[in-house]
């Protein structure tokens, strides 16, 4: 029923909508590309970065992060069953720089001069999948871009026919697809996620055994506890 007699049909829809579907196209032609090379307030000397977020890797006290008093206070009892239990790999200084390695990686610490460790972060909150989405996203209790979003609404990127940052396998556990979103940024700025999937026979290579000797029957390290309880995880960021 049309009471008032005008027939509209879908062809004169869309062309009288908005003035025609050729002033929308003609908008986003016009319109900044939120992925155009933009000038950084510094020389860049990097034209891509790696970021690894390894959940569940090695714990930091096993890495690069030397706790003396832990060794001091190794046994020391917690209270509930639990205790301080040291590294069982030994730290030495390596390079000029006399960057503390533990003997885990004897090969990377070869390089030790040519890394940059920070072991002062930290999250406001104990929880491992909170204190993950904060680690990517600057906060766990509001929806914030992640750190590849803000880099690409930032300075852009050189190539226009793939995404900013892309994201190899991402987990969607603890904040799902917040710690690779975009939140208030353009959508453009989100990462492209890429899924490699591992044979059968590659996830047996890849588990892991406790080798070491200790009265537990499985050591803090190798079963990727802290002495907090919490899983561990390893962060770096190269350079390329």
């Amino acid at each position: 029923m049309n009471p008032t007699g005008l027939q509209i049909n879908r062809r004169h829809a869309l062309q009288s909508a908005a003035c025609g579907f050729g002033w929308l196209a003609l908008r986003g032609m016009a319109a900044e590309n939120p992925l155009a090379p933009r000038v950084p307030h510094f020389v860049p000397r990097a034209k891509r970065v790696i970021f690894l977020f390894m959940r569940g890797g090695p714990s930091q006290v096993d890495s690069f992060d030397y706790k003396p008093a832990l060794t001091r206070r190794h046994g020391e009892d917690l209270g509930g069953g639990r205790k301080y239990w040291q590294s069982p790999w030994e730290f030495k200084p390596h390079g000029q720089c006399g960057l503390p390695v533990s003997s885990l990686f004897p090969n990377f610490a070869k390089h030790a001069d040519d890394l940059c460790v920070l072991n002062s972060c930290h999250t406001d909150i104990g929880n491992h999948p909170q204190a993950i989405l904060q680690m990517l996203t600057g906060s766990f209790r509001f929806v914030r871009p992640s750190v590849g979003a803000w880099v690409t609404y930032g300075l852009g990127t050189d190539n226009q026919n793939l995404p900013g940052f892309i994201t190899i396998t991402p987990d969607f556990s603890a904040g799902g697809a917040q710690k690779h979103g975009s939140a208030f940024l353009p959508a453009a700025c989100a990462a492209g996620c890429a899924t490699a999937r591992l044979t059968r026979p590659a996830r047996r290579r890849w588990k892991t055994r406790c080798t070491c000797t200790t009265s537990t029957p499985r050591c803090c390290t190798c079963s990727g506890l802290t002495t907090s309880g919490l899983p561990s995880a390893t962060v770096a960021a190269i350079f390329v």
